[in-house]
């Protein structure tokens, strides 16, 4: 929350650019790019791409479902290392570089973090970090914002490192938060949250501006190679699917999955595309059976979609956590075909509503495991 806090703050120094691009690098499980997401469509509306980030491929599947469920299509969820961003040279606004840590902030909570701590753990951290940023360094515009952020509080890993960027890859430390916050406390380049001064567990958080021109990283040159084919746009697809968003998309297949994008942000997801590995962009829209279309849940759950396209069923509690339980449900009332069931005003998914009972279209995987 404190990483959102700074970004916002940050976020108000760029708000007369017209469109910005925003990495989140070390992602999973999603909080901080769902926060982030929140945050850059209150500012920019549709005019952003934030790409969210995760090297380890079982933490990515996670993160790629949560900001499915978080709805957000100009989120594009990659799982590559961060050498892989220096084929990229200059293409973000901002980077949120939660890095890799000591986790000495997690002592309270989690007795692992104890018993794996040393003074070779810190030291491996602090190498850690600074190649990560290093690798990346090349893809944030001069004039960029970096925030840097660790779950520690050992001096190296954390004013120490900030002092290094700034001197080996050129930046100047910023002064994002001009207000004292209750219990944050200033370090010499940023902000310790430490507990028992504030609700929740350890954190630092600094932020700086890139100032050099040249490009200086190893993991540059090992990453210029010759660019992967962009997915192709979906043949002979039945473009009455574009009315089931609010926005303008562009149609593409992925297997046999109807996915759209964003046509605001498609000519930067063919780019990353083409260099990077690309879990998902935009939403999934269904999949079709003849010239009949089986809904995605991801789709109901899209601030794209246009709520409009299909019969919508407004269900009270119980009905809602049943759907969400993935139990069959009746909606006698409702039209038959495929239904979008909403509680509150909230879209939770589709069924197929047969009459006497539906087809409960919820994804095993997301079902809730209470008692209903």
């Amino acid at each position: 929350m404190f990483v959102g806090h700074v970004f916002r703050r940050l976020l108000e120094t760029i708000l007369e650019k017209g469109y910005v691009r925003v990495l989140d690098l070390c992602a999973a499980p999603g909080g901080k790019t769902t926060d982030l997401a929140a945050s850059l469509r209150e500012a920019f509306g549709d005019r952003f791409i934030l790409v969210s980030n995760e090297v380890m491929k079982q933490r990515a599947g996670v993160l790629a479902d949560n900001v499915a469920l978080w709805g957000d299509s100009n989120v594009v969820v990659t799982s590559d290392d961060p050498h892989a961003f220096a084929a990229l040279p200059e293409f973000f606004d901002m980077v949120v570089a939660d890095v890799p840590c000591s986790g000495e902030g997690m002592f309270r909570k989690d007795e692992e973090a104890q018993r794996q701590w040393s003074e070779d753990n810190v030291a491996l951290c602090e190498a850690r970090q600074r190649r990560i940023i290093a690798d990346m360094w090349p893809c944030l515009k001069k004039g960029g914002v970096l925030i840097y952020s660790t779950c520690t509080f050992n001096r190296y890993e954390n004013d120490g490192n900030v002092s290094w960027i700034a001197d080996e890859l050129g930046a100047d430390v910023l002064e994002p938060l001009q207000e004292d916050l209750p219990g944050v406390i200033r370090t010499r380049h940023g902000f310790s949250l430490v507990p028992g001064h504030v609700e929740g567990e350890g954190q630092y958080c600094a932020a700086l501006v890139r100032t050099s021109d040249e490009v200086s990283s190893d993991g540059y040159a090992q990453s210029r190679r010759a660019p992967k084919p962009g997915k192709k746009p979906a043949a002979a697809l039945p473009e009455g699917l574009k009315k089931l968003f609010k926005t303008d998309v562009a149609l593409r297949q992925k297997g046999e999955t109807i996915t759209a994008v964003p046509s605001a942000i498609a000519p930067d997801v063919a780019v990353l595309e083409s260099m990077l590995h690309v879990l998902s962009a935009g939403c999934a829209v269904g999949v079709l059976k003849g010239q009949t279309l089986v809904p995605d849940a991801d789709l109901a759950l899209s601030t794209a979609y246009d709520e409009s396209s299909y019969p919508v069923a407004d269900v009270d509690l119980h009905t809602a956590l049943s759907f969400l339980h993935k139990d069959a449900i009746a909606l006698p009332e409702s039209e038959k075909g495929y239904v979008l069931v909403r509680y509150e005003g909230l879209p939770l998914g589709f069924v197929k509503n047969l009459g006497n009972r539906c087809n409960n279209l919820h994804p095993q995987g997301r079902r809730i495991r209470m008692d209903i």
